[in-house]
């Protein structure tokens, strides 16, 4: 029974992660987007300040982010999928930081570009959520909790000291995020069932990566923890291991033969061109938003073509 609940959440957590694909990413308004209308005017000028002139001092790009409900997606994915689209950091640097917070799910997060993952890591991201933001949240001010939250990493950034940790113990913190990846010991009808499951839905997903160009290399660095974890209830971790080297290395090759083709490459001028492209029978937006430029309160802001690999904090409150 264990081991069938195990396998249950594995699938209850495939599907909200896949699920990202449907929210919106939202339009950036300026360094501080607050869509769930948290902070007070005051508190997104003194934040936007303090965001631009650590910006023109030392380059990183920090934009905040408020959403009123994640609808059901998991933060993470979320935080990666907008920071990825807003292209935070500049091009090279990837020195980029997302902090994203949605009251109603009483969820915050730290998204930090690759180039800055030695400075400000997950530990440190993890103990200002911890000790500067998550108790001010809870007694419901945003305004104090953004901003502080926001001078933290700014000082973190500029040569400072993390804030104390005053919470759980770095083995209490690795036990509450470790999943049991034991191999289920289930039936063979039932391995053919969960297998039919599991392969159907990020198979799916593999194929229109596969077959979308520009999008699709953003699916398949998305699905390598899918490929490497999901399959070991079928499989087993030597077989796994054995499918995703076949992934890593047969979605590119599988891309680049496509991408000889002609309607591939018409595809891709159309998407260039029209913003949109058929594929198979269904049509495929262009997410490309790094040429945009955006305004607030004056001045313009946009991203420099950084990314982010999924390094960063998530806490609740």
């Amino acid at each position: 029974m264990r081991n069938k609940s195990i396998l249950f959440l594995m699938i209850a957590l495939a599907l909200a992660a896949l699920s990202a694909f449907a929210v919106d990413v939202p339009f950036l308004t300026g360094r501080v987007t607050d869509n769930a209308q948290i902070l007070s005017n005051e508190t997104r000028k003194t934040i936007t300040a303090n965001l631009k002139a650590h910006e023109e001092k030392t380059t990183n790009q920090i934009a905040v982010l408020t959403v009123p409900t994640l609808e059901g997606v998991s933060i993470e994915e979320y935080a990666t999928a907008v920071f990825n689209t807003w292209k935070l950091g500049q091009k090279g640097k990837d020195n980029g930081i997302l902090l994203i917070v949605a009251p109603k799910d009483r969820r915050m997060r730290i998204e930090v570009g690759y180039g800055l993952e030695g400075t400000m890591t997950d530990g440190i991201a993890g103990s200002i959520i911890r000790n500067v933001m998550a108790p001010l949240f809870k007694s419901n001010d945003y305004d104090k909790g953004i901003d502080e939250g926001v001078r933290a990493m700014i000082n973190v950034l500029e040569g400072g000291q993390a804030p104390a940790e005053a919470g759980e113990t770095e083995a209490e913190v690795q036990k509450s995020s470790t999943l049991d990846m034991e191999v289920a010991n289930i039936s063979i009808t039932e391995k053919i069932l969960f297998g039919a499951f599991i392969f159907g839905v990020i198979g799916l997903f593999t194929a229109i990566g596969i077959l979308t160009p520009g999008m699709g290399w953003f699916l398949y660095f998305f699905l390598i923890p899918f490929w490497a974890t999901f399959p070991i209830v079928v499989l087993g971790t030597t077989g796994t291991l054995y499918l995703l080297i076949t992934y890593v290395v047969g979605f590119p090759i599988a891309k680049l033969i496509l991408s000889r083709t002609d309607w591939y490459e018409k595809a891709q001028k159309d998407l260039k061109t029209k913003g949109r492209a058929s594929i198979g029978g269904f049509t495929v937006g262009s997410g490309d938003s790094g040429s945009s430029s955006w305004s607030s309160g004056g001045s313009s802001f946009s991203g420099g073509g950084g990314s982010s690999g999924g390094g960063g904090a998530s806490g609740s409150w």
